[in-house]
């Protein structure tokens, strides 16, 4: 019988270990604990951005008017299922140079929005004003979408019980823009004001008829089919469109 070589033995041996060891790792599990970290956090940063765990939010939210040097900024974002589909400004600095700014920084912010979904934007240079009024209404509206997630309602619809304060587009109107604010409390309006009327001249007493009518109409009545006060017609038309506007943030 031929015996077995020792050198051969060991060789044998050691291919074996080294099989053994390749086997081991080959079934070891892949994931790198600092990696999977790194995703969760970046996940909870997203769902942070996005308004926070806690009921979805889907609709469009109107931040406050951010007057800046050149004029106000407005900004509104739709939201859908916690994430910004779409922000835009619907006020913004016009008139001389600034129109040529706003058309320059509005896109990009807007963009901005969409990609980082927070306020953390970057201001556009040679637009500082605009980028800074634009980014305090973004958190309002965002502040908004939080306040609906935290109070369980679902804008749009019309069994929401919604709770917060929506200021709804600012209208323009043949002698100033006509903006309104309400606070709702459970789903009912619960005060109504005019954050912007027409002023200068006759506008000042028109405005000053109006307006106390047309918020209490508002209470009154829990929505935008209020009557038009007379010899203040342009400015019951607007606020009955900007409550509207308000409204629709609200869920109706």
């Amino acid at each position: 019988m031929r015996k077995s070589h020792p050198l051969r033995r060991v060789v044998l041996a050691t291919a074996a270990t080294v099989s053994g060891i390749v086997l081991l790792l080959s079934l070891k599990p892949s994931s790198d604990p600092g990696a999977a970290q790194a995703a969760g956090a970046g996940a909870a940063a997203q769902e942070a951005a996005q308004g926070g765990s806690g009921a979805v939010v889907s609709g469009t939210m109107t931040g406050d008017a951010a007057q800046t040097q050149y004029g106000a900024v407005q900004v509104r974002i739709t939201v859908v299922n916690n994430k910004i589909t779409k922000a835009e400004a619907v006020q913004a600095p016009k008139g001389g140079t600034s129109d040529q700014k706003t058309a320059l920084a509005v896109p990009k912010l807007n963009a901005d929005v969409v990609a980082k979904q927070s306020p953390d934007i970057d201001t556009v240079s040679g637009a500082t004003y605009t980028s800074e009024g634009y980014k305090k209404s973004l958190q309002s509206a965002i502040d908004k979408a939080n306040a609906s997630a935290g109070s369980g309602a679902s804008q749009g619809s019309g069994s929401a019980q919604a709770s917060g304060t929506f200021t709804g587009d600012a209208v323009q109107t043949q002698y100033g823009a006509v903006q309104v604010r309400i606070t709702v409390a459970g789903g009912k309006i619960t005060k109504a004001e005019a954050v912007q009327a027409p002023k200068g001249g006759t506008s000042d007493q028109k405005t000053a008829l109006a307006i106390p009518k047309l918020n209490a109409a508002a209470v009154a009545a829990g929505n935008a089919d209020i009557d038009t006060v007379s010899s203040a017609t342009f400015t019951s038309e607007g606020y009955k469109k900007s409550l509207q506007s308000a409204l629709d943030q609200a869920g109706g």
